[in-house]
């Protein structure tokens, strides 16, 4: 799958790009259709603690899912979004099984 990482406000170091691919491509043991990933990561100028903003795009064959996550630290953040896209993607999975 090929993954567009772009970050806001910051560098982001290979580490963290790597891990982001590597997440990603977990998504693929669920959906083997998936064309590209949009990802977008941003720090907030905020005073709080939770300034880390991930934002996912996951574009799949007529169909585009989209999550947003804010936590401590983009780790978490990614893990929280590729959770929910797992869901999302194992339902739309479902629905096209219940379609046949």
């Amino acid at each position: 799958m090929k993954v567009n990482a772009q970050s806001v406000n910051f560098n982001a170091d290979r580490k963290l790009l790597d891990f982001v691919q590597n997440r990603l491509d977990k998504l693929e043991t669920f959906y083997d259709k998936v064309i590209s990933a949009d990802v977008y990561l941003k720090v907030e100028n905020t005073s709080a603690k939770e300034n880390k903003v991930v934002d996912i795009r996951l574009n799949v064959p007529k169909d585009k899912f989209v999550v947003n996550k804010q936590c401590k630290s983009f780790e978490e953040a990614i893990d929280s979004a590729c959770n929910s896209l797992e869901r999302k993607v194992k339902k739309m999975k479902e629905l096209q099984r219940e379609k046949v």
